[in-house]
């Protein structure tokens, strides 16, 4: 499994950064049409927002894109390479802030509050302990009716797989709701898709704090066919206009 050693050793050193995450786009045909085609849609209702965190960034894959949507933004990573390559990428934004920790912590911006906490492609590759250390943190700072939207791995639903593309296999769309109901939070929307040319090994889930959704039942999504259809969306319908965006988005 993907343990905090084994993230902190892969991504602060042993993977080639040479493409600035920009490879993982490929279903996509890049990453604006990632951004726009899959993420955008199911975080535009807390969009824009006065204050944003993002765990795991990366080079800012989705970073740039962010930015735009938000008044301040916070980034938080366990990779220090990670971290200082973003504030050197985004050093024009004085409302940007980068974060290196543990894979656990998040004490650095534990006196800010945010109205969406986002991750994606990047906590797939996190173990139980890490959502089990998370999931209390984001719903303690999410300003009243925020909500966080991660990408986790579904893999635990597949006991019979034991390795697909670094995903842990201890976590699951159905473990990441429980502790999510432990501390408190209501899960808003949850949806298991394919993470590639492979059964529904990723999740999305969406939730906010308990006390602002109380009558809320949770819409769950089975969606094997994600990666396929919405890959051809944007590389067909929307590529011509994705394809206008400013340079620096993909930089």
């Amino acid at each position: 499994m993907p343990d905090l050693d084994w993230n902190k050793s892969t991504w602060d050193g042993a993977y080639d950064w040479s493409g600035r995450g920009h490879e993982w786009s490929g279903p996509w045909g890049n990453s604006a049409g990632m951004f726009f085609t899959t993420i955008m849609p199911r975080i535009a209702a807390a969009l824009p927002a006065d204050s944003l965190l993002e765990l795991a960034p990366g080079h800012g894959r989705c970073t740039a894109f962010l930015l735009r949507f938000c008044r301040r933004y916070h980034g938080v990573d366990l990779s220090q390479q990670c971290v200082d390559y973003c504030r050197l990428r985004f050093a024009s934004r004085p409302d940007a802030a980068f974060h290196a920790n543990d894979g656990l912590s998040l004490a650095a911006v534990a006196e800010e509050r945010f109205d969406l906490v986002f991750s994606f492609d990047s906590l797939v590759h996190a173990d139980l302990p890490v959502f089990e250390a998370y999931i209390p943190q984001v719903l303690a700072l999410l300003k009243p009716g925020g909500v966080a939207f991660l990408h986790h791995s579904n893999l635990a639903d597949f006991p019979a797989v034991t390795e697909f593309q670094h995903r842990s296999t201890n976590v699951s769309a159905r473990l990441v709701a429980k502790l999510v109901a432990r501390h408190g939070g209501r899960v808003l929307v949850q949806e298991v898709f394919n993470g590639g040319p492979a059964a529904a090994y990723d999740g999305f889930t969406l939730f906010g704090r308990g006390e602002d959704h109380p009558d809320v039942a949770p819409q769950v999504i089975f969606n094997p066919g994600l990666m396929g259809q919405e890959g051809e969306l944007s590389r067909r319908a929307f590529g011509p206009y994705l394809g206008r965006l400013p340079p620096e988005l993909t930089a």
